[in-house]
């Protein structure tokens, strides 16, 4: 089940107790049973990422996009493409954000977020907004949100800027990029949101943007948890694998072993060591 998307600030929200709830905590009949089921369907699976892991980084490189992702717009103001229930695809300046940095950038608005999805055998993305339909791109360049299915004008590619790491081109099938631009209203001074359109030809500062994404979803993150928790094994659980007391320098091989996959080699290694000691 997905968890919905929480922003900085939120208070967590209070349920009221029912009658239902009570007849469940009594843990009699039917609905007790049923109640225990729905809560297992609930638990996240065991190679799930934390549920709770709710902070925000940025995208290194396209295999990093994944899940629910924020595009941070070069603005002079730091802005977010966002869309709304009717499928208008505008920006939201960011709230979110320390001394206008870019890399620090969170959502504070539903509607500047999108769920990036890699279609399968391809290098292409899709992009869901928070109403459901996919962020599409027409002939001319006018961006929108309308459709429920994936044709090739809601399909794109990530292409990571050679000269500036950390930051990507959003390519139609058409070989044209999403830029943005100042709008005429805006530069007169008057409060106006800035245009983005998918009719770029050219690798510019306009279509140059940073992708921020939910760290329980970036691969190397998930990575260096795995690594972490296979690193957690107790010196006690180490010396009865060895079958006798370790010193500090046979722990610290034996969890780095862990963590790189060759821990029942190395353990055998400590074990003929320790025959070898017994003979000397």
């Amino acid at each position: 089940m997905v968890k919905p998307l929480t922003f900085k600030g939120d208070k967590p929200k209070k349920r009221k107790r029912t009658r239902v709830d009570a007849d469940e905590d009594a843990g009699t009949g039917s609905s007790a049973a049923a109640a225990a089921s729905n809560q297992l369907s609930k638990q996240p699976a065991p190679d799930d990422a934390p549920p709770d892991d709710d902070t925000w980084v940025s995208a290194d490189a396209p295999s990093d996009v994944s899940g629910p992702v924020m595009f941070v717009l070069p603005t002079e103001t730091p802005s977010a493409l966002a869309c709304d229930a009717s499928g208008k695809v505008f920006t939201i300046p960011i709230e979110n954000i320390v001394d206008a940095n870019p890399t620090t950038a969170e959502p504070h608005d539903v509607r500047q977020v999108w769920i990036a999805n890699r279609i399968a055998g391809t290098e292409h993305f899709r992009f869901k907004g928070h109403h459901g339909r996919y962020l599409a791109c027409d002939k001319i360049g006018l961006l929108s949100a309308h459709s429920e299915a994936v044709s090739p004008l809601e399909t794109f590619n990530l292409v990571a800027t050679a000269d500036t790491p950390g930051t990507f081109q959003v390519q139609t099938l058409r070989d044209t990029l999403l830029s943005v631009k100042p709008s005429a209203s805006s530069s007169s001074g008057a409060s106006a949101r800035d245009e983005v359109r998918g009719d770029a030809d050219t690798i510019s500062f306009a279509t140059t943007l940073r992708i921020r994404m939910q760290a329980r979803f970036k691969p190397r993150i998930k990575a260096s948890k795995e690594e972490k928790a296979l690193a957690k094994i107790s010196r006690r659980e180490l010396e009865e694998a060895a079958g006798r007391r370790l010193d500090e320098d046979e722990v610290k091989k034996l969890k780095r072993a862990r963590r790189e996959g060759n821990y029942h080699e190395t353990l055998l290694d400590v074990k003929v060591k320790s025959k070898h000691d017994k003979f000397s």
